[in-house]
């Protein structure tokens, strides 16, 4: 059992205002996994403090980029290295299978490389070519940090969520108190631990574990200068009106109901093998997660069948397993949830493919839900239209293309969302019609030097390469006549 009684401010690990600690309890078992201390709002006072001088007053925002660079890269080379050990800390701690976080632990760092590129190529300073060549003045652009950023992940993907938003914020030379879940507190000490090796200087970041009330406390800190959120629609919200009020920068990564379109000539053993991972990674517990699958009416059954026999083929069971493909969710409260959710479509006339809302047998314990598979639904349906964050999927009938659009953009969200076609220019085709920030085509993954982000209530702003650095800069413009002997 893992025990910690201090919290990461300002780089170094310090006394807490509180020393009352919160037992981590195993999602399979309810087993506690360590008992770690949580930041309260006077730690956040602290560290928007220490993070405040380090941005006014230290070194770290008048670095040279390529000093910055060198830094986090050491920091992504710690992380390669302990790869495994958090793989494993957070399938411990979240329920998360096995394979999902190991498979993780190299897109992290392919996040990471895109970021660390971004910033070799980045125009941190440059003289614009003047459209009119005899102006007798020149502009030179800058690009400069922000100062002190908040940075708030959720639960599901502690390490990437955290690492999208602490990497381009320290290369752009902002200073960041990072809040990360309770859930998390033994996975991001861990990450503490690497900042703290990596060699950056005193003040510029801090990692505090804190509930709800005190993530509200630090988003609405006067010493706050940029918020950067990954969670959920409603809590974006709320985010964005603290900030609005404040005029505050935000940028935002929400929920998601992505839409999986499977054109009439699809490979339907390829489409199959592909949303097993596209529908259902992280257990479900995935913002991207493809879980409105939209079917051509002359292969409906025939898609319906094939994800029928896919789901019930999935080990359910100890994420620590390396069988097991779906694990437990994170909290009783998120058990609950999802199947309430699988309540709900049975009520609202859906058919009940395969799952249901029992938990499975033996696995009473832990915070176990069975995969679900609806049919014969509509985008008026509740478990059509609301991000269940679980392993339920609705299998939706469409008529032609045009009508695949339109149920796939019939949504609040655009977050991401899929193509599957034997034609891809007619994929394509489809993809560029879907209002979505993201789209895979026959199952490609999610690039990282592109921009990653949503459209509608899916978000605000853009993470991962170029797009996503570009988040953490202001623009400053500096005019300089040309002098001219008479």
């Amino acid at each position: 059992m893992i025990t910690n009684d201090k919290l990461f401010i300002g780089g170094a690990w310090a006394t807490p205002s509180d020393p009352t600690r919160l037992d981590i309890v195993s999602p399979h078992d309810q087993s506690v996994l360590g008992r770690v201390v949580q930041a309260l709002p006077a730690d956040v006072d602290r560290a928007v403090s220490a993070a405040r001088a380090a941005f006014d007053e230290g070194q770290w925002p008048r670095t040279p980029p390529e000093e910055r660079i060198a830094v986090l890269r050491r920091l992504n080379a710690l992380r390669e290295a302990r790869a495994d050990e958090i793989a494993r800390l957070i399938s411990a701690e979240n329920g998360s299978a096995l394979w999902f976080t190991r498979a993780g632990q190299p897109g992290v760092g392919r996040l990471a490389v895109s970021y660390l590129k971004a910033a070799e190529e980045f125009g941190w300073e440059e003289t614009l070519t003047p459209s009119d060549p005899s102006a007798p003045f020149r502009s030179i652009v800058r690009r400069e940090p922000i100062g002190v950023v908040a940075a708030i992940i959720p639960w599901n993907s502690p390490f990437s969520a955290s690492m999208a938003k602490i990497i381009p914020a320290l290369l752009a030379g902002n200073t960041v108190v990072l809040k990360v879940s309770p859930e998390n507190s033994l996975s991001m000490s861990l990450l503490a631990d690497m900042l703290a090796e990596a060699g950056l200087p005193s003040g510029v970041i801090s990692v505090l574990p804190a509930d709800r009330k005190t993530s509200e406390y630090l988003v609405k800190h006067p010493g706050v200068d940029k918020i950067a959120f990954t969670g959920s629609t409603a809590a974006g919200r709320r985010i964005a009106s603290l900030a609005g009020e404040r005029l505050k920068r935000v940028s935002l990564e929400l929920g998601g109901k992505s839409a999986a379109v499977i054109l009439p000539d699809a490979v339907m053993e390829d489409v199959i093998a592909g949303l097993k991972f596209g529908s259902l990674l992280n257990n479900g517990e995935a913002c991207i997660a493809q879980t409105r699958i939209l079917a051509p009416r002359g292969r409906y059954a025939e898609v319906v069948a094939g994800l029928e026999e896919m789901m019930e083929s999935l080990v359910v069971g100890d994420p620590a397993d390396e069988k097991t493909f779906i694990g437990p969710m994170v909290r009783p409260g998120q058990q609950q949830r999802v199947r309430d959710y699988i309540e709900i479509g049975v009520a609202e006339g859906a058919r009940l493919v395969t799952g249901g809302s029992e938990v499975p047998a033996g696995l009473e314990k832990g915070n176990y839900v069975t995969p679900t598979l609806f049919a014969d639904a509509d985008s008026t349906m509740r478990i059509a239209r609301e991000e269940i964050f679980g392993p339920v999927l609705v299998v939706i009938p469409y008529e032609d293309e045009d009508d695949a659009v339109r149920i796939a953009n019939d949504s609040e969200y655009g977050l991401s969302g899929g193509v599957w076609s034997a034609d891809e220019d007619r994929a394509l085709a489809v993809a560029r019609l879907m209002r979505t920030g993201t789209v895979t085509v026959n199952g490609a993954p999610i690039g990282f030097d592109g921009p990653f982000g949503g459209y509608k209530a899916s978000g605000i702003g853009r993470e991962y390469g170029a797009a996503g650095l570009a988040q953490y800069v202001e623009l400053k413009t500096i005019t300089r006549g040309e002098f001219r002997e008479s």
